[in-house]
């Protein structure tokens, strides 16, 4: 079984950053895709930065050159740098992984985007 935990949420004032990681407990050498959901207290979880295995990034229209996806195969981590934060921002942030079948899920951390 694959564990995803996920570390660096918290309470911060719009305009500030703050750093998620997701350590994997597999080799991210052969994966197919991770990144970040998140979701709102009353929406939808929605995606908010992926990597696929052939290096390819994508981000949701809402967060695109605020945050930044990145990974380290000699760590099994993958990092979400997230600056400018606003408000809406606020959610709870899943880490997911695919390697074949299913995804595999982190608990979640609370990040709260104070105005």
């Amino acid at each position: 079984q694959v564990q995803l935990v996920e570390s660096g949420g918290g309470l911060v004032q719009a305009g500030g950053s703050l750093r998620l990681s997701c350590v994997a407990s597999r080799s991210l050498s052969s994966i197919n895709a991770m990144g970040w959901y998140r979701q709102a207290p009353g929406k939808q979880r929605e995606l908010v930065a992926t990597f696929t295995s052939g290096g390819i990034t994508s981000y949701a229209a809402s967060v695109k050159g605020r945050f930044t996806i990145s990974r380290d195969n000699a760590i099994n981590t993958v990092t979400l740098q997230m600056n400018s934060l606003k408000p809406e921002d606020t959610a709870v942030y899943y880490c997911y992984a695919n390697w074949v079948g299913p995804n595999y899920w982190g608990q979640g951390t609370q990040v709260t985007v104070s105005s």
